[in-house]
């Protein structure tokens, strides 16, 4: 990589105790994430790819092992530090929309600049995403793609550095994933906006520049596409 890490995980670890029993859902994992980098985090359920994402968003301690946002160590900071942290830093986007429903789209994205301390203007994003002629419309009267498309606007809104993304494409079919996976990338390209999306779905892997595959909670491979494919030149 030739741009700094945004990320630097090192001999990262999550378990999780139940009663007596232990269930190890990240062990031992290195991994460096690039400013402005695309990465797709790929493996099945259960393989610790969304417990890295929580690592990384500042949602979850690690039970060993540290991960660094430039030069903060996340595993370091107090609980009001981590809000700090993601209320300036990260976006995330998740498979479920989580509108309020009594907001339009516009006033959904609002919201979000509020408490930001760098925020973007929320009809510049409303438009970024294609939706600035629906932007008065509440969550009820948009599409499943709409509303996904409202819910990057809001979190590209607060001026991340980082934008998560957990099963950003899941609940959707396939011409509206291609729709979604378009506008994560053009936030990524016009903003400079680091991404890191998680899936199941191999073949979205290939619209990234690197791809870590997971399973039981280690990573397998990462591998780097010299020639990222656009979403619509990908068959899911």
């Amino acid at each position: 990589m030739t741009a700094p890490p945004v990320f630097r995980a090192r001999a990262l670890s999550r378990v999780f105790r139940m009663g007596e029993v232990e269930v190890h859902a990240l062990r031992d994992t290195d991994l460096d994430i690039a400013e402005g980098e695309v990465v797709v985090i790929l493996g099945p359920s259960g393989s610790g790819k969304s417990t890295l994402l929580h690592m990384l968003g500042g949602m979850d301690r690690p039970t060993s092992g540290s991960v660094h946002f430039r030069d903060l160590e996340l595993s370091g900071l107090s609980l009001a530090d981590l809000t700090l942290y993601r209320r300036r830093h990260i976006g995330f986007v998740f498979q479920f929309y989580n509108l309020i429903p009594s907001l339009t789209a516009l006033e959904n994205v609002a919201m979000a600049t509020e408490i930001a301390t760098g925020p973007r203007d929320p009809l510049e994003m409303i438009d970024l995403v294609g939706l600035a002629g629906r932007k008065d419309h509440f969550p009820s009267q948009l599409s499943g793609g709409e509303q996904q498309r409202v819910a990057i606007a809001r979190a590209v809104a607060k001026g991340p550095d980082v934008l998560l993304c957990d099963e950003p494409t899941g609940a959707l079919d396939y011409g509206t994933g291609i729709l979604v996976l378009d506008v994560l990338l053009k936030v990524n390209r016009d903003l400079g906006t680091t991404l890191v999306l998680i899936t199941h779905n191999a073949a979205i892997g290939e619209v990234a520049r690197r791809v870590v595959r997971m399973r039981s909670g280690r990573i397998l491979e990462v591998h780097a596409n010299a020639a990222p494919k656009s979403p619509s030149e990908i068959a899911w």
